[in-house]
């Protein structure tokens, strides 16, 4: 054991050491031996949202890969990330995509033109910030240990605590460049609007089918 992992054990508490001398990468617990499974699915499922040729097919999977992050957020004790991925995301945003996949009249089928020449582009960036995220996260929590079986750690009492003392003013800031944004939103909408309502207005209307029958039924009867 390193010195940085000793002196990390001394200043942690006593359930953080038990957690760090038991458990290891040799011997799994179930909790771990599910984080694994659950992680690979979910890692299958984004494989396909992102390959898939149909649209309705890519939104579904996404479905599954959000769920998976969900179960992921309840074996690491974080309930109340978990159940805001599962409201916000799962049943929030994915019903949105579905909602403009139905409104915009997308094929069902596979749609060979719902694809992309950037694909290795895409790749490449999607691999280097899966590599800058892990080596991040690892050098950040090299020696650090959590007893998955031990009490709840990021319970919403204990989130709402440190959300509502210690960063209630970034929240309460958020909240307000939302209400912004929002705001923004339906002013330039509503700008839109009069603009195409004016347009309609200024310039002349097509005649209608019925009234070019008429005109022409006018215009016999004048020869006549």
């Amino acid at each position: 054991m390193t010195l940085a992992a000793t002196a990390g054990l001394l200043t942690t508490g006593p359930a953080t050491r038990a957690a760090a001398e038991t458990h290891g990468f040799l011997s799994p617990t179930g909790v771990e031996i599910a984080f694994l499974l659950v992680g690979l699915v979910t890692f299958g499922a984004a494989l396909v949202t992102v390959t898939t040729r149909q649209l309705v097919h890519a939104a579904l999977w996404l479905v599954v890969t959000l769920g998976g992050l969900a179960v992921e957020y309840l074996l690491l004790t974080a309930e109340f990330i978990a159940w805001v991925q599962v409201l916000i995301y799962v049943g929030s945003v994915v019903v949105l995509l579905l909602f403009g996949l139905m409104l915009t009249r997308a094929p069902i089928g596979r749609s060979p033109d719902a694809d992309s020449g950037n694909r290795w582009a895409a790749l490449t960036v999607a691999v280097a910030a899966a590599a800058a995220l892990i080596w991040v996260v690892v050098d950040a929590f090299r020696t650090t240990w959590i007893d998955l079986d031990g009490p709840a750690a990021g319970s919403t009492e204990a989130t709402g605590a440190s959300l509502f003392q210690n960063w209630v003013l970034p929240f309460e800031a958020l909240s307000v460049l939302l209400l912004a944004a929002l705001v923004g939103a339906i002013v330039l909408s509503r700008k839109a609007k009069a603009a195409a309502a004016t347009a309609a207005g200024s310039s002349p209307a097509a005649p209608s089918e019925q009234d070019r029958s008429e005109q022409d039924r006018s215009k016999k009867e004048g020869t006549r």
